[in-house]
């Protein structure tokens, strides 16, 4: 008995994904309990015909350790609930505080939500090791009390599964930030971290294709299609891809506003990461895929519509576009490399090859940095040595 309330040792697993929670206790109506979970800021899910409570697994943790200890509440999660033992979640103030970041990022980064997905997979991450590795769900203190090798323990296990060093560099950027944002709101200050290297990551090279191997992969990934206006849309994609360097999220972003017009001058406002919007110029061929999709797709359009949709009118789903390559790529004998992204790289590759400006392919592209556009340079080492040939006098001699 807590405070006039009992605790049920049954789990509500399907009111409790109705309320839009993983797992639930169900406690008896009682309106001292319910009041001081509300106090402490968290959200209740009232089901009138069993009259009782639906509260989230941080509420009864939170209550328990205020009035009794963690230690008495891990007692009582061993003992009536041996499936929740695995699920630890930081504690309140640092789950605001993730809160907080996430919206700084958002609106004052601009981040876009690919990237901020994946920087919440990383601390996520961060945080259930972190648990398992102190023994509870860490608070603010706890965080500042991390050391080096607390850090580097999280590295070691990383590395134990395989993970790349890429993905490890990203997730150990990701964790700096982080700590620099609690160290500005004056939250957490740990200087432990900053002593933890980044491991070293090899220097990828874009994974291009062929000319002939880019056609014929639009050709193929049309022709699979049994539907004739699907067909057209998945070619208008990869041409897309192919023709305009776009990446597949921003092709799938544009709206149906935006089609560019076959007139042959056609230019199209695409809009980055991070928001930031180019102009990248589309090849009258391009265009004229547009428009013969547009022509034999069944759904009517208006101006704020997707451009590209689904077989049910929607948004088209990046997946179904991997999805098409893969079994595209598969068919033709082409690697695994061979994705949509590499019809991008292929676009920069071939701009790269057939005497194109990195500064040009840096605008086309929307990369911030000219550093990230010269890893192409590295693809066609023989483009190189014949500008140096070309241009250098002393090659001439």
């Amino acid at each position: 008995k807590i405070a006039g309330g009992y605790v049920n040792s049954a789990l509500a697993k399907t009111d409790a994904q109705l309320a839009g929670f993983d797992e639930a206790l169900v406690v008896t109506e009682d309106p001292e309990l319910n009041f001081r979970i509300l106090q402490a800021g968290y959200r209740l899910h009232y089901r009138r015909a069993a009259r009782v409570e639906h509260v989230h697994r941080d509420s009864v943790e939170s209550f328990y350790r205020q009035q009794r200890g963690y230690a008495y509440w891990q007692a009582h999660v061993n003992r009536k609930h041996p499936k929740l033992r695995s699920i630890k979640h930081p504690a309140p103030a640092v789950l605001a505080a993730i809160d907080e970041w996430r919206r700084w990022l958002a609106h004052e980064r601009r981040v876009s939500s690919n990237t901020l997905d994946g920087y919440g997979r990383d601390l996520q991450a961060f945080f259930q090791f972190t648990a398992g590795h102190l023994g509870f769900p860490p608070g603010l203190g706890d965080l500042g009390k991390l050391s080096p090798g607390d850090f580097r323990s999280w590295l070691a296990k990383r590395n134990a599964k395989g993970l790349s060093r890429a993905s490890t560099a990203r997730a150990m950027s990701t964790l700096r930030g982080f700590f620099r944002f609690l160290e500005r709101r004056r939250l957490v200050e740990n200087a432990a971290i900053g002593a933890v290297k980044t491991p070293k990551t090899t220097k990828s090279v874009p994974k291009a294709i062929t000319p002939e191997d880019a056609l014929e992969t639009i050709e193929a990934a049309a022709a699979l299609q049994l539907e004739p206006w699907v067909a057209k849309r998945d070619a208008a994609i990869l041409l897309l891809l192919y023709g305009a360097g776009l990446r597949i999220g921003e092709a799938l972003g544009l709206k149906r506003q935006k089609a560019p017009s076959d007139d042959g001058e056609a230019m199209l406002v695409v809009a980055g990461k991070g928001g930031k919007e180019r102009v990248v110029p589309v090849l009258p061929v391009v265009a004229a895929a547009i428009r013969d999709y547009l022509d034999a797709c069944p759904f009517p359009l208006g101006d704020d519509d997707p451009l590209f949709v689904g077989v049910r009118g929607d948004r088209l789903s990046p997946r179904v576009v991997q999805r098409q390559m893969q079994k595209t790529r598969g068919l033709l004998g082409l690697p695994e490399t061979a994705t949509p992204h590499a019809l991008r790289h292929s676009f920069a590759t071939h701009l790269l090859a057939g005497g194109g400006d990195l500064r040009t392919i840096q605008e086309l592209l929307g990369h911030a940095s000219l550093s990230t556009t010269q890893r192409y340079t590295d693809v066609d080492q023989s483009r190189l040595r014949a500008v140096y040939d070309d241009a250098h006098p002393r090659a001439r001699r």
